[in-house]
């Protein structure tokens, strides 16, 4: 299914777990989806290629997917690592496409 738009609700981030699992029923991951950032980078890196079968929803080859985090300032205040982690691996993300040829992929929205 393709998409531009995916809410993420920060106040179910508690944790790791609950940060990874938030994104697995957000963006259907797969089942392989090893729960970690470097797997999260994969998944997101691949969002605008189906084929790949790395998540359920999908953004159009060129187009950006945002992610709006509702609650983002809730999730800074109190999981200070999993909010760094979710901008400098979004930021990665779009470095890493980029330096081979394929536009950025994905944006974020803060919801305070």
């Amino acid at each position: 299914m393709f998409v531009t738009q995916v809410t993420i609700d920060a106040s179910q981030i508690s944790d790791w777990p609950s940060f990874h699992q938030v994104f697995v029923q957000a963006l259907g991951f797969p089942t392989f989806y090893g729960a970690n950032m470097n797997a999260w980078i994969d998944c997101m890196s691949s969002l605008d290629a189906p084929d790949d079968g790395m998540s359920r929803l999908h953004c159009e080859s060129g187009k950006v997917l945002t992610l709006l985090v509702q609650g983002a300032a809730g999730l800074k205040e109190k999981y200070p690592q999993q909010y760094d982690a979710l901008i400098e691996c979004t930021a990665f993300v779009n470095w890493r496409r980029m330096q081979s040829g394929r536009p950025a992929v994905l944006a974020l929205a803060f919801d305070l």
